[in-house]
């Protein structure tokens, strides 16, 4: 996937001070921004299969601005027990016992994923990631119970701090949808290639960059101490 540095031309990257060295780890009070999706086979977290997940990660510029760095993604394997709603895959168009997914097994999934941003994590010299999303609540609720449910303690998301691009999207574009938001921000969008974890998730930190990357030109961070 080809990582694009987005909302920067050359007018906004002459706002940037030449003197500030801009970190990470400074910008979100030590978090580090993971944006992540998840398909599912229904919407309660407890009982419903994950079926796909998408995790990219973000890197700043020399200039003040975000872009996307580092994607994860996997196909998932119901776990045992799982339920299975008709109209959820019916919606996402995903067959969850098509050997042709390459799906692997859910705790192999997530342990990998956090060994993965735990890396991730540690070069960008973070305390913790956070979860980034479009609905986050969503999305975080159906991690912190498959981290549960396969007990893996060395999880590098916190458990209820996450970052909504709904919100932000409602605040700095005046839209809550996805597409909808991704239009106002001038983001391509395919309406076709929509409810695939890796697409979304995507097209989601595109839209979080873009939010981030607006408010820096505007002046808004770093915050003037003045």
């Amino acid at each position: 996937m080809n990582n694009s540095n987005l909302g920067t031309d050359s007018s906004q990257k002459s706002q940037a001070s030449n003197n500030t060295s801009f970190q990470l780890s400074e910008r979100f009070r030590g978090y580090f921004p993971v944006v992540i999706d998840v398909e599912t086979a229904g919407f309660n977290a407890d009982t419903d299969a994950i079926l796909e997940i998408a995790a990219i990660t973000l890197k700043l510029g020399e200039d003040g601005t975000f872009s996307l760095d580092q994607t994860f993604h996997e196909h998932v394997q119901p776990f045992e027990g799982a339920n299975i709603e008709k109209a959820a895959i019916e919606f996402n168009g995903i067959d969850p016992f098509c050997a042709l997914r390459g799906a692997l097994p859910e705790e192999e999934v997530f342990k990998a994923l956090c060994k993965h941003i735990r890396k991730a994590q540690k070069a960008a010299e973070c305390q913790r990631s956070v979860i980034v999303a479009h609905n986050a609540h969503f999305d975080q609720s159906f991690v912190n119970a498959a981290l549960e449910r396969h007990g893996i303690k060395r999880s590098p998301f916190h458990p209820f701090v996450s970052f909504d691009t709904t919100s932000l999207a409602a605040l700095s574009l005046g839209q809550t949808v996805l597409v909808k938001a991704c239009e106002a921000a001038e983001i391509d969008f395919q309406q076709s290639q929509a409810h695939s974890a890796l697409y979304d998730t995507h097209k989601t930190a595109e839209l979080f960059c873009h939010i981030l990357n607006k408010y820096h030109t505007l002046g808004g961070w770093p915050l003037s101490s003045t």
